[in-house]
């Protein structure tokens, strides 16, 4: 599957990388990890991401650094590679750009990717992107190094829950074994990911938490978040991540919404969209399935998407689907 991708990756010379837009531990893990790997094999590598960062990925990866936020010539490139895009558009605006930019590479392991790309290497079954990168690696012959090894653990903890999903399996252990050859340490960065918050986190969380409504008999549990209670609490968008999990946890709970106004998370003046919607389920449900049903995507247990839609009718809709 992957030899055609391999052969031409060796003979191209200016490699553009890139991810989805609000970058999750998965996508930036695989960033670094195969720009590093790319960059041994004399590659010129530009690694883009219109997001900021989250400040607790630079504490594990240094090289975060290198993710730039601007793209000055894309002629400059004879291949794109998009990391942990089910789409081109969750790239963000200079997605479509960066499509048009020589060959394209499509990496990815979410079973709702469209497949678009000069060349594809997707499976679903892999736990997570960087899992695949791993793999990718090996077969290129490139020698691992601490932070490429400390970038791939990274995304397997982040996309795996702490090995707590679903996608968790034998290769995901087997894998994380050798990463420990390069000293990397698991607890150090659990600690960066999860180990502190805000105090302004936990007055949101507070909040969040009176918002949850349940329907179905306690079946399905829908969370709201808006602007509004960001500024009351003092807290950040970084801040809104893995609130989700409290409701998907709550016992009889099978699937979990998380609706959040879109200008939480909007980086720039857009009104194209009022929400973005979290689905999460408790494993048995394809929630996939769902977001597709909005043009949306991601895991048959974790997905998402955008929408502009009033807030009673997008709840009374989603209700319904879910059910």
């Amino acid at each position: 599957m992957t030899h055609n991708l391999i052969s031409h990756l060796k003979k191209a010379q200016n490699i553009l990388i890139t991810s989805h837009a609000k970058p999750d531990g998965d996508a930036i893990g695989s960033s670094i990890a195969l720009g590093l790997a790319l960059k041994q094999l004399n590659k010129y590598v530009t690694i883009y991401n219109k997001s900021k960062i989250n400040q607790k990925y630079y504490t594990i990866l240094p090289s975060s650094g290198l993710i730039k936020k601007n793209i000055e010539n894309y002629d400059n490139y004879d291949t794109a590679i998009f990391l942990d895009c089910g789409r081109i558009n969750m790239a963000g605006n200079a997605g479509e750009k960066i499509s048009k930019i020589g060959a394209v590479i499509n990496i990815d392991h979410h079973k709702t990717n469209t497949g678009y790309g000069n060349f594809q290497y997707i499976d679903p079954n892999a736990a997570s992107t960087t899992e695949m990168v791993y793999r990718l690696i090996s077969e290129m012959k490139t020698p691992l190094n601490k932070e490429m090894a400390d970038a791939i653990y990274l995304g397997i903890l982040t996309d795996t829950g702490s090995f707590r999903y679903s996608n968790t399996n034998k290769k995901t252990y087997e894998i994380c074994a050798d990463l420990m050859k390069f000293e990397v340490s698991p607890f150090l960065i659990a600690q960066a990911v999860y180990g502190s918050y805000s105090i302004n986190r936990i007055k949101l969380l507070n909040v969040a938490l009176d918002t949850i409504e349940l329907f179905e008999d306690g079946q399905i549990a829908i969370m709201t978040l808006t602007s509004e209670m960001l500024k009351k609490t003092g807290a950040s968008h970084e801040d809104t991540t893995g609130l989700l999990d409290y409701a998907v946890n709550i016992k009889q709970v099978k699937i979990a919404a998380l609706i959040k106004e879109y200008s939480i998370e909007a980086e720039t003046e857009d009104n194209t969209y009022k929400y973005s919607v979290s689905l999460r389920s408790n494993g048995h449900i394809d929630v996939s399935a769902i977001a597709s049903t909005f043009d949306g995507g991601g895991h048959p247990s974790a997905s998402g998407f955008l929408i502009n839609s009033e807030l009673l009718e997008l709840k009374t809709k989603l209700s319904k689907l879910l059910k």
